[in-house]
């Protein structure tokens, strides 16, 4: 199969011109002009890359690529290693951002939602990567957050004042996205989930009276891309599409 062909299914179907990003989307390394094995992952790192090589992967699929607004351009260190690796073996690596977040259908966030069955999940209006909705049920702060420990495999970093407060409408965005919690507060939100966590949002949460769950950026991000492999082998039978999970703590 002819890469431009799968880049420009997917392409269209992340609609890529929706939203600004800070990295490009789509091809960001040309490889060989035929593809019959994808790999996908979340991070092009340099253990993904070779994982490619092993299986004889003609393309590397990822939520995660290169090029991101305001790194050095010069192309040395890890950089220049995982270039290195690509351009020798003419291996495609195709990334996808924030339009692999914020995709109804595959998204990160709206497979997160659904993993923790929340109800009436929606992106707040001017912020297409921020939702809320409702839990499944009303739950303390400790039953919310052994809910997302069992669905995820692992404990959030839990910030919160009253393990026993109750809780029915929550926010949440995965990733890099612990800046948004004052937004979902404002909004209503009781609770609020994401990725990563910063010093300030300790403070933030504490001040706000809003508990707020840490769950892992690499683990908030591993639905979308998975889902976006399951989606690759339905349009393209043909292709021998395969997911990894490098293992990764934060």
């Amino acid at each position: 199969m002819k890469t431009a062909v799968i880049e420009k299914t997917l392409n269209e179907f992340l609609d890529i011109k929706k939203i600004k990003d800070y990295a490009p989307n789509g091809l960001q390394v040309e490889g060989c002009k035929d593809t019959t094995k994808v790999l996908c992952g979340v991070t092009a790192s340099l253990e993904l890359i070779d994982k490619a090589i092993e299986i004889g992967a003609q393309t590397i699929i990822v939520h995660h690529g290169y090029f991101w607004k305001n790194e050095s351009p010069c192309i040395t260190g890890i950089k220049k290693k995982r270039l290195s690796r690509l351009l020798t073996k003419n291996i495609n690596l195709l990334a996808y951002h924030l339009p692999l977040d914020i995709n109804p259908v595959i998204g990160n966030n709206y497979l997160f939602g659904k993993l923790l069955g929340i109800q009436d999940g929606r992106p707040l209006e001017d912020y297409p990567c921020l939702n809320i909705g409702t839990l499944p049920k009303p739950m303390t702060v400790s039953e919310l957050a052994n809910l997302i420990s069992t669905n995820l495999n692992r404990p959030p970093l839990s910030i919160f004042l009253d393990s026993d407060k109750i809780l029915s409408t929550v926010a949440w965005s995965t990733g890099a996205a612990q800046d948004y919690l004052e937004t979902a507060y404002e909004a209503g939100a009781q609770a609020y989930i994401s990725g990563e966590i910063s010093e300030r949002t300790v403070l933030e949460s504490r001040e706000l009276d809003t508990p707020y769950f840490s769950v892992g950026h690499h683990a908030s991000e591993t639905l979308g891309i998975r889902a976006l492999s399951e989606w690759l082998k339905q349009q393209f039978p043909e292709l021998e599409v395969s997911f990894v999970n490098i293992d990764n703590p934060v």
